[in-house]
Parts: C-alpha cells; structure tokens; sequence
C-alpha cells in the first residue's frame, strides 16, 4: 500500500508503520499539560522527534476535550509560527491538528501538507481548503464533536458505526477531489468512546483496513490505556508501545506518537516481522 503524505511525500506502508511526532501548542494538553507551551520548548521537542526516528510531525492548538473556549483568532495564533518555523528548520511533512478549514488553509499556505480533523470533516471548508492545496487528510470517528462531553456513548454496533462513519467520510474525501492514497481513517479511540469501546476497535483494527485506506493510530497515552493498567497519565509508555505493536499486526500504518524513539522501534521490528511472514 501507498501513502502519499501532500504532493510530494510517497511511503511504501506495506509492511512498515509511519510514526508522527506530536506537537501541542496548548497550554491544557490532555498529556503534557502545557509542559512544550513555550515556543522554545516546542522546537526542542520536534528537534528530539526528528533525530528519533520521526516520519512527520502533527501541530495542534486546541485539545481534543472540554475546556476553555479557543477562538479561531487564538488557534492560528498559536499554529501557524509554529508550522513555519518546523517547515524552515525540519525536511519532514507537517501536519496541522484542527477541525477549522481557516486554521488548515492557512496551515498549509504555511507549509503543511496533511490535515489531521478530529470532527469527521464536519466543516465544510475543512475539505476545500485539503482539495486546493493538494494535502493529505484523516479522517476520524467521533460520536459528537470534539470537545463535548460525552461520557455515556451509546452504540447499536460500535465496529460497524465507526466503520460505515469512516466509509462516509472518506467518500467525501474523494468527492472532494483528494485521491485515495492521500487519505487516512482513524476510528478516534476515547472520542465519545468508553475505555472498553476503544479496547474492542483496538483489538479489531484489522477490520477497518479492509476498507483499503491507511489506518491511523491514535492511542498513545489516552485514559482507555490507564484504565487497562492501572497506570496514571505519566506511566503509560509501555501500554502505549503495547498498542502500536498490537495495531501494527492488525493493519494500522500510521503511528500518532508521544514516545517517538519508542515507536520507531515498535515499528522497525514490526515491518521485520511482516516482511518475513509475507514471505514464507
């Protein structure tokens, strides 16, 4: 399978899992909490992504749950030196995190080239925006929106809502003009899910990759993951690399990574092992 991460990016995602650096510029983040907020501090930590195996990097300015209200004004503000400043000094894609066609349009004028929309494409700028400057997107099930609480999901069939919601949203993806390789599915494991909702899409990602698109992993650190362990949010690197090697063998090819030295290794060893098991 191919991937293209905007016009110019082609990985073979066969056998070998891609690793995203996460960047917060958020002062609330569910896992740092605000710990890179300072612009020095973030470059710090995608230069330490980078010379750890990074494949892309993923800027993001307002989390994914409840909190303080972000205006659209305070989101490019704290996004767009941001993607500037990791285009100028890093020859890695860049992702913008954001469900606001303006922020993503003026991400990619920037240099970014993938859009990572945690709503479902639920503006209808967000695709435009993915269409006119030729990038990447991913698409995510989420039961609400983000940043609603949704603490008592209700589903008739998790798998296949999840799977039929991604179905749709990559068809507007096509429909919008984007071609199949430049689009990734992400089943939004803890958005509007309980920790044993996320667990079961986990163990079943193999499911979502017979839909034909790259599968994106999003599990580093999230609360499904401590609720499995035990492990409060600082102690869940192990659980974390658990995951990715477990969504590895299932079909997942896009690893969204807090740890990123730890995940390349996740990954390295993955591809070694399905490469050979292809071959026997």
């Amino acid at each position: 399978m191919i991937l293209q991460l905007g016009k110019e990016n082609t990985f073979d995602i066969t056998h070998r899992a891609l690793v995203m650096g996460i960047l917060n510029r958020t002062p609330d983040s569910f896992y740092d909490r605000g710990k890179y907020w300072s612009f020095d501090d973030f470059l710090r930590l995608a230069e330490d992504h980078v010379n750890k195996g990074a494949d892309f990097l993923d800027i993001g300015g307002v989390k994914a749950g409840p909190g303080p209200e972000v205006t659209e004004a305070e989101e490019l503000d704290r996004t767009i030196p941001g993607v500037e400043a990791l285009v100028a000094r890093f020859d890695l894609p860049v992702s913008i995190d954001t469900w606001r066609g303006s922020v993503a349009a003026a991400a990619f004028k920037a240099g970014a080239c993938i859009g990572n929309d945690i709503s479902g494409f639920s503006d209808p700028t967000f695709l435009k925006a993915c269409t006119k400057h030729e990038a990447s997107v991913v698409a995510t099930h989420v039961r609400i929106g983000p940043r609603i609480p949704d603490p008592n999901p209700i589903y008739k069939d998790l798998k296949q809502e999840v799977k039929d919601f991604l179905l749709i949203r990559a068809n507007w993806a096509l429909e919008a003009g984007i071609p199949k390789e430049r689009i990734m599915i992400d089943a939004g494991l803890d958005l509007g899910k309980t920790p044993a909702m996320s667990a079961e899409l986990l163990r079943n990602s193999d499911d979502l990759s017979t839909l034909g698109y790259p599968v994106f992993l999003s599990a580093s650190n999230k609360g499904f993951l401590g609720d499995l362990s035990g492990a409060d949010i600082n102690s869940r690197r192990e659980s974390s690399l658990a995951a990715h090697a477990l969504g590895v063998f299932l079909g997942c090819r896009i690893l969204r990574a807090h740890d990123v030295q730890g995940s390349r290794k996740i990954s390295d060893v993955m591809a070694a092992i399905l490469e050979q098991k292809s071959g026997d």
